[in-house]
């Protein structure tokens, strides 16, 4: 009987205490909703692009080594950039709910657990690895993305680990303050931390050439993208539980093609 007295008022007390984080959780992606639909008012790129054909454009060789001019910023990002300076792109990929601003901080710590408008949130940003400048042409350009449960930031990055989807969505759409590029993924695969797949620079173009090759092999599925070390590459990178439940990853990888330079004749 003396168990019963103390024991019910604990239970409803647990009970209180549980609805209330799911209310707060809940409500977290409520506001993350909010906010993102905010900003896709705010982008005025939102229209989709019309996509040139990948073999139109073929990048120089040597444009992997080169420190790209810098452009006066696309009118497009005017909005975001007054609403905050650390926007850097915007990525949008069909047939999943990622279509974000792309924001980058002095760390890859600052934009986990804030908004693109650099408030406090638990859904993070979508953000540019800190060793990525979008105003040169680096060999490897990385984004990180949380998992969200509601199906937000980059959770539907696990779409790809299925056949069909992945060979029906091999392509989408990157771009940056400066440039818009046509994505075409070339791997998909669960990972660890412990794997450098983040590695942003290279030796030589033979190091950076068998990075490619590794990435390739690791892939689950297999396409015909053709990869040479004068290609650039983009790295999506979120959490996955498949290899790991702390350390797993889960990485897709996708060959840059600019589309605002003119093509080879």
């Amino acid at each position: 009987m003396h168990i019963r007295k103390w024991l019910t008022p604990l239970c409803l007390g647990l009970m209180l205490f549980s609805g209330y984080e799911l209310a707060g959780i809940l409500r977290s992606y409520h506001d993350n909703r909010v906010v993102m639909a905010e900003a896709r008012q705010l982008y005025g790129g939102h229209a989709e692009p019309e996509l040139p054909r990948a073999e139109t454009l073929v990048a120089p060789k040597e444009e992997a080594q080169q420190t790209e001019s810098p452009k006066e910023t696309r009118a497009q990002f005017k909005t975001l950039l007054d609403v905050n300076p650390d926007v850097v792109g915007w990525i949008r990929i069909g047939n999943t709910a990622i279509d974000y601003p792309v924001v980058q901080g002095k760390d890859n710590a600052y934009y986990l657990n804030r908004n693109y408008k650099g408030e406090e949130a638990s859904a993070g940003s979508i953000f540019l690895d800190f060793r990525n400048d979008i105003g040169k042409a680096q060999p490897n350009t990385v984004i990180y993305g949380h998992r969200m449960k509601d199906g937000s930031m980059f959770s539907d990055l696990k779409k790809f680990l299925k056949d069909d989807f992945f060979k029906e969505n091999l392509t989408f759409q990157y771009d940056t303050l400066y440039h818009s590029y046509r994505a075409e993924i070339f791997s998909v695969y669960p990972a660890t931390a412990d794997l450098n797949y983040i590695q942003t620079g290279f030796g030589n173009e033979q190091e950076y050439a068998a990075f490619l090759q590794s990435l390739q092999e690791r892939s689950l599925y297999k396409t015909d993208a053709v990869l040479g070390a004068e290609d650039r590459i983009l790295t999506l990178s979120t959490c996955d539980y498949t290899l790991d439940p702390a350390k797993g990853r889960l990485v897709l990888h996708a060959k840059l093609i600019e589309q605002d330079r003119p093509a080879n004749p």
